[in-house]
């Protein structure tokens, strides 16, 4: 299995971060705003609606408060060809800083080249609403 492993030095405390991440109804709002219009929740299904009206359902495997951990599962709606999608968001504590890192699982191998530039972006666009929400 291939991962791609992001991460981003945020300019606001971990528990401000981990609090957005730890929101996984609210990814529309506090993570990936005008990436992802909307997020509903059907119990452990988190349903993430594009821009385009595309959907994708991520079931969501863990939230753990301790080690400001949560992982996730794509289980449809997943446009790449992929076999198996599994995420973890980790966030570190740096001070009044934090540090955010984004690993993802990927089959087949050879789409970890595709997977990354997409998870880069995401990585740098939540940074920055998290940054923007830290000085509001």
């Amino acid at each position: 299995m291939a991962m791609v492993r992001v991460e981003a030095v945020v300019d606001a405390p971990a528990r401000q971060v981990w609090d957005a991440v730890a929101d996984v109804g609210a990814v529309h709002r506090r993570l990936l705003p005008g990436r992802v219009a909307d997020a509903r929740l059907d119990g452990d299904v988190r349903i993430l609606t594009m821009p385009d009206g595309h959907q994708i359902r991520e079931l969501i495997l863990g939230v753990d408060h301790d080690l400001r951990r949560m992982a996730y599962a794509v289980v449809e709606g997943q446009r790449l060809p992929l076999t198996y999608h599994h995420a973890a968001f980790q966030v570190l504590d740096e001070g009044r800083r934090s540090r955010l890192v984004w690993l993802t699982d990927v089959l087949p191998h050879h789409m970890a080249d595709v997977v990354r530039p997409r998870v880069e972006r995401g990585i740098t666009e939540m940074k920055a609403a998290l940054e923007r929400d830290a000085t509001s």
